[in-house]
Order: C-alpha cells, then structure tokens, then sequence
C-alpha cells in the first residue's frame, strides 16, 4: 500500500480507507488508487485483512462435487451471502478427505457459521468437530440438538411423482432408491405410502441404489435381464435416472413408450433437451436463501432455538413420462 500511496501522492491510510470501500476519499481519488494499483500488481491481502477484524463475516460452506444439485446449492450461496454483507469459505469433500478434515478447514478459515451439503456421517460427529460453530445442514439423512435444517418435503416429491404416472395409467411403477444417501430413507418412505395409496400396494419394488448413474444402469440391467419392465420408474435422482435412461435407449427401448422415467432434483442434467427428465424440482436457489438466513439469524441476530424449515417441492413434467403402452 505504501507504493500505491507514493504513486498516487497520498497517505497510505487514504490508500487503506479506498481498498476497505470506506468514505474519506473523493471518486477521482478513489479512481487514482485503484489504477496505480493495477499498475503495480498490487493485490490486498484478504487473509490478512481477515485476522484484523474482529468479525470475517465468512461462512463456510462443506459440500460434494458428485451430484449436480448440490454444486447448484453452492452457486446460488454466493448472491445469498453477500446480500448479507457475507462472503463464502468452500470446503469439499472427497475421497481423499474426510469430512472432520474439510470442517478443520473451514474452522481454520473464521468461518462464523457453516453449511453443510450432502453430509454422510451423522450430524452429532459434526457438532462434535465444530464446537459452538452454528452448523446448517441441507438435506440431512438425521438431525442433531443444535443444528439447523434446510430440506425438501420429500415424501410430498414422491408422492407428486406416483400421482402423475398413476394419473397417465401406470400401475407397475419401481423406485430406484439412494440406499443410504441423504434424503434416501424418506424417499422410500414416501414411494410405498404413494403407492399404497392408491391401491398398489402389490405393485410396490424398491430395487437399491445410490445416486450414481450407475447404480441407475445396474438397476436397469437387471430388470432387462429379468424381462419384466415396469412400465414406470422413480429414480432416487437425476444421476441415477439418467443411468436408467441411457441403459434403456442402448437396449433398443423407447422411452417413455417403453416405460416413463422420473428423476429426482431438477438439476441442469434434467433440463438438458436431449434428456428431457421429468423431475421433482428442488429450489437451489430457495435453499442457498433459506440456509445463508438461517445462519444470519444465529450471527446477527441471536437466535438459540434449532429450526428445521420444510420447502414444498414440484413436479416439473417434461418428455420422459407418458401413457403406458398395452403389453
């Protein structure tokens, strides 16, 4: 900054107040400074701007990269964040690094709070990592005293999905579940009450998987070899739907004349046009909105009572469903 000051013939406190976008210097000045400090090279150092203030205002954000919907989540974070005056901390986890690790990470970093995506290990061994960091967990597969919950409605998606394919004339409808992932043992629960619901419950198959395309392949390559299709399947989500439909389409089937296919999410996979999923939407953006809130609302605002707030999903109906064919 002393350079930059030189340059532009001003204190390096001048130089300071610009770089914090704090008042005391006129525009033109503010224009000199950030053009000597492009000609320089000069970057601020966030880290260390970071260990001055008595609050970083960072959230860390504990995410995959396996499944479309949750890298949704976490582009939609970042316009969330800074409508709060926040500013985002990213640690994935992979397998090379478990999930304590990744925490560590964002501890390491100040995060004041942190948002968990598509956590696999109980949300207690959380707690335990992050101490009395607020903890706000999308789409858990369990809850824990103290830590707040963002998740879909999805025995209702479920439920939306075995409406629609009922409604067009299926009967013989499977569910392709995501075994242990989050969100998976709702899935199911929602899928045998659906069907039997509507008075099918003979009908009721439930063929393991785990949000993989796959686990979606596997499943149907099974019920080739078995030759007997359902005319329907709900797949646990997107991935894992898309498997079904490529295995399907390589088999010589036709889809949905063959048998309709739902995936679970909308994600950008859903919504590509040579697939054409139709799928249970999930708001990412609703979701990143309702997390950063929930965060903010312990930061700034001291709430200590958890909440677990339910969004409604919808089904978003495109060319993957259809009428069944007479066999």
């Amino acid at each position: 900054m002393s350079d930059v000051a030189a340059r532009v013939g001003v204190s390096q406190a001048l130089v300071s107040l610009v770089f914090r976008n704090q008042p005391g210097a006129s525009s033109l000045t503010r224009q000199r400074v950030f053009q000597a400090a492009e000609e320089l090279g000069y970057r601020p150092d966030t880290a260390a701007q970071l260990l001055r203030r008595t609050r970083s205002r960072q959230l860390g954000v504990l995410f995959t990269m396996r499944h479309p919907h949750d890298v949704g989540i976490v582009e939609a974070l970042y316009p969330a964040a800074e409508k709060h005056g926040y500013h985002l901390a990213l640690s994935a986890m992979v397998a090379t690094r478990d999930e304590r690790q990744a925490v560590e990470q964002l501890l390491g970093l100040r995060s004041e709070a942190i948002i968990i995506i598509g956590a696999e290990s109980s949300p207690e061994n959380l707690v335990t990592v992050a101490g009395p960091t607020p903890l706000i967990e999308i789409n858990p597969c369990t809850r824990a005293a103290g830590v707040d919950v963002v998740r879909t409605a999805n025995s209702k998606g479920i439920r939306q999905a075995v409406d629609h394919l009922t409604g067009l004339g299926h009967r013989a409808i499977i569910h392709i579940d995501g075994g242990a992932m989050p969100a998976a043992d709702e899935r199911r629960r929602g899928y045998r009450t659906a069907m039997r619901r509507h008075g099918l419950a003979e009908h009721i198959r439930i063929l393991p998987g785990d949000y993989t395309e796959e686990s979606g392949a596997r499943a149907a390559r099974e019920l080739l070899q078995q030759g007997d299709l359902p005319t329907a399947i709900i797949a646990g989500n997107d991935r894992c739907a898309h498997g079904v439909l490529n295995t399907f389409l390589r088999a010589g089937l036709t889809v949905p004349t063959d048998v309709s296919i739902v995936g679970y999410d909308d994600s950008q996979l859903a919504q590509l046009s040579f697939i054409d999923l139709t799928s249970v939407r999930q708001d990412a953006a609703d979701v990143a909105r309702l997390a950063v809130q929930t965060a903010v609302e312990r930061l700034d605002e001291g709430r200590t009572v958890d909440r677990d707030i339910i969004l409604d999903p919808t089904l978003v109906v495109r060319g993957s469903t259809g009428p069944p064919r007479a066999r």
